[in-house]
């Protein structure tokens, strides 16, 4: 059926897009900080997930026992030496957000020309669980639906820490006002540098479960950045629910426009989704325009 053919694989894809917005949802939508070097990360990682699985033998689902960890503690690090000062000297939230933008540019240059040197300019992709499987009279990998299933999983976990413990309560106040939340006593620059490695621990999961079914190169974090930040605003910045609605809408509509007119217009399909949203609800699909 033409339907289930469109709708199963673009909630796959729409998963993906949506775990990996997630990250930058924190790190933007909390820190402040837009993080151009974001797709890099993803692309470090599934090189990583590469690495340990054509050397050691090492399944990807049990490298990001190793990925993760290394993610949150190297983006704590960014944060706490690097952008957390310059937080400090801007005298406003768009001075800081220039400072960032300009920060992370030029870290993007730096992990993406380590990458060129380690593993050049080709494409790369490795065979793990693509063993096909019929569900519901559409054929998919076993790798995409499992997939699926770690990004359903940690979107409803962090979902869930986010609405239903103090931590997240916090993180959320900061989302909405930093300066109204510093008043009611939440440590702001604490709780956003821990958002900002959650977030490199979250894009970090992305890029290993990608790794197992798309083929990727040194060059291609900025698309992954691109297809982040277009979720984030489409969802609302700082909404955690708006991220995964937004990601999940942009993988079906690019799978429709992928099968049923041409492959080369998903890109095209993208903006004009987000151009649609955007004229509907100029503040995203869930988030609250500024009183």
């Amino acid at each position: 059926m033409l339907l289930i053919d469109i709708v199963l694989p673009g909630l796959v894809l729409g998963g993906m897009y949506a775990l990996i917005a997630l990250g930058l949802t924190l790190q933007y939508g909390v820190a402040r900080i837009m993080n151009l070097s974001y797709g890099e990360s993803l692309i470090a990682a599934a090189f990583g997930a590469l690495t340990l699985y054509t050397g050691l033998g090492v399944s990807p689902l049990v490298a990001l026992l190793l990925a993760v960890p290394c993610a949150v503690v190297l983006n704590w690090l960014l944060y706490r030496l690097l952008l957390a000062r310059l937080m400090r000297r801007g005298k406003d939230r768009g001075a800081q957000e220039i400072d960032s933008i300009l920060v992370t540019f030029g870290v993007l240059f730096a992990v993406q020309g380590v990458m060129l040197i380690a593993f050049g300019g080709q494409y790369y992709s490795y065979s793990y669980l693509s063993i096909p499987v019929v569900v519901l009279g559409t054929t998919l990998a076993v790798n995409r639906l499992v997939a699926l299933l770690f990004a359903a999983a940690i979107g409803t976990a962090v979902y869930l820490l986010l609405t239903r413990t103090r931590v997240g309560t916090a993180v959320r106040a900061i989302a909405v006002d930093a300066g109204a939340a510093r008043l009611v006593g939440i440590d702001v620059p604490a709780m956003s540098g821990f958002a900002f490695a959650c977030g490199g621990g979250l894009v970090a999961i992305g890029g290993v479960l990608v790794s197992m079914f798309l083929t990727f190169n040194a060059s291609m974090g900025v698309v992954f950045t691109m297809k982040a930040l277009v979720v984030v605003i489409m969802g609302g910045v700082g909404n955690v629910l708006g991220a995964l609605v937004a990601g999940l809408m942009l993988g079906v509509v690019e799978t429709a426009v992928a099968r049923l007119v041409d492959p080369g217009l998903t890109l095209a399909a993208t903006y004009a989704l987000f151009l649609a949203v955007l004229l509907i609800r100029p503040t995203g699909l869930f988030g609250r325009a500024a009183a």
